[in-house]
């Protein structure tokens, strides 16, 4: 039984995280890492595809492994967050407490994402 129910949740992780890549403020690495959690207490058959995976395998071997990002990725992905949240604040009518909520959480996100692969181990 606690294995169908990690499998869904990890089913569960990789749509959001797949949400994730085209909404700004949703997550993708987090709900991926989980997935990969679940999928290794659950099914290995599930875990190799999603590191396998053609969209998030090679993503997803590079945070475990610590490999950063190339800096052009890094520069497209935080100029496509904030072009999101720049779109969000210009449509939507926006309360003071959720538009300084969406500010902290671009900045922590585009934070993380220069940061990504910057403490290599040492081999």
């Amino acid at each position: 039984m606690k294995k169908y129910i990690y499998i869904s949740l990890g089913v569960l992780c990789i749509i959001l995280g797949s949400i994730g890549i085209v909404t700004p403020v949703l997550p993708t690495t987090p709900f991926l890492l989980l997935a990969a959690f679940l999928f290794s207490r659950s099914s290995k058959k599930l875990h190799d595809m999603l590191l396998n995976n053609k969209v998030f395998g090679k993503y997803l071997y590079n945070y475990f492994n610590n490999i950063p990002f190339p800096l052009k990725d890094k520069i497209f992905s935080i100029a496509f967050l904030w072009t999101g949240l720049g779109a969000t604040f210009y449509f939507a009518d926006l309360t003071k407490w959720v538009f300084i909520l969406l500010i902290v959480i671009g900045t922590l996100i585009s934070i993380h994402i220069a940061m990504l692969g910057k403490w290599r181990k040492k081999q």
